[in-house]
């Protein structure tokens, strides 16, 4: 890469005295970096010591194992059921899960050795399941392409989640991947592009992530890249998102873009997730914060009677605009798009 942005990055290092960050200090902390690109914001940048997590026996999901390769995230989505990770870090869920981002310098390459045990069985490993690998600051790490060409190179299967539009630039290096293994591409979108209110209430939410215009885009590059993009309509935020209007324009537009189906539920909120979201609510919408109280009275989810509210409303909407997933396995051009040697050297430059 050209010298002239290390450099720039590498003068923005800052000291933190022994002891200040006792979290980080455990997480194999080597610098810390702010730069004029990310206003008030913080990159510890770490040697982790592993990468591959594995999931708990009795989670009800579709892989085993995940790996995330940032802690906290520059979208500063205010229901993030990530934030209280931030606390085993001697860091707070609010604020500082926003500002205080966690890099994993060395991801790919602790990757690629735990994918060389001969206990692994090539499971689905899930990408973005806690923090956004295509945040910004992917823009500057470019920890993907490494962690996409470990995964190829073990012959293990893929699924990534994202908000974040730089998922374009990897777009070449998946179709690649998809010749050799089973990558599944899903993006995250809750708000319609075509209503004025929604789109403010996505830039108060989630300030930091691409608008909704860019992620369509996003699903479209996706869906000509010969993938089956699968989008989730999450959360949907009681009160504000939940109106058939608003659902019935969105849904449309995640179709007319190419997805082919989609999973919506609910917003929970974890933890101290709870207290960051419901205090914009107060701030925002107080009018809105005794229902917010009462719907989230027994913890982290919504009653039953609301989610059984939600799944009856989007039913005949998903019919209505053909996102039941029935093409979700689409396959991908069987053979790569480079010959075989080119192919080889793409993903092992990382």
């Amino acid at each position: 890469m050209c010298s002239h942005t290390g450099v720039r990055w590498s003068e923005q290092m800052i000291e933190a005295s022994d002891g200040a960050l006792p979290g980080l200090d455990r997480a194999g902390l080597v610098r810390s970096v702010q730069t004029p690109e990310f206003e008030g914001v913080t990159f510890h940048e770490v040697a982790c010591k592993s990468i591959l997590n594995k999931v708990p026996e009795n989670a009800a999901l579709p892989f085993r194992f995940t790996v995330n390769t940032f802690r906290g995230c520059t979208h500063a989505c205010r229901y993030c059921f990530a934030r209280p990770t931030h606390e085993y870090l001697d860091l707070d869920a609010g604020a500082d899960f926003d500002s205080q981002v966690v890099v994993k310098l060395n991801a790919a390459a602790v990757l690629r050795k735990e994918l060389r045990r001969r206990s692994w069985q090539r499971d689905v490993v899930a990408l973005g399941t806690n923090t956004d690998p295509y945040q910004r600051a992917e823009g500057r790490y470019r920890l993907m392409p490494g962690v996409i060409g470990a995964l190829t190179q073990a012959y293990t299967p893929m699924s990534i989640l994202t908000k974040g539009t730089l998922l374009h630039r990897d777009l070449p290096l998946l179709r690649q991947a998809a010749s050799q293994v089973r990558v599944d591409i899903s993006v995250s979108l809750a708000f319609t592009a075509a209503d004025e209110g929604a789109r403010l209430l996505q830039k108060q939410i989630e300030p930091g992530t691409p608008s909704s215009a860019a992620r369509l885009n996003l699903i479209r590059a996706i869906a000509d890249s010969g993938f089956a993009p699968h989008v989730m309509v999450a959360p949907v935020i009681p009160f504000l998102t939940d109106g058939i209007p608003v659902l019935d324009s969105l849904l449309g537009e995640l179709a007319d873009a190419g997805a082919v189906g989609v999973t919506a539920f609910p917003m929970h909120l974890r933890g101290a997730t709870k207290d960051w979201f419901l205090s914009w609510v107060a701030q925002e919408h107080p009018a809105l914060i005794k229902r917010y109280r009462s719907l989230y009275g027994r913890g982290a989810y919504v009653n039953p009677e609301y989610s059984r509210w939600l799944r009856e409303r989007m039913g005949p909407l998903v019919a209505k605009h053909g996102l039941a997933g029935a093409n979700r396995d689409r396959a991908v051009p069987a053979k790569p798009v480079v010959a075989e040697p080119e192919l080889a050297r793409a993903l092992t430059l990382f």
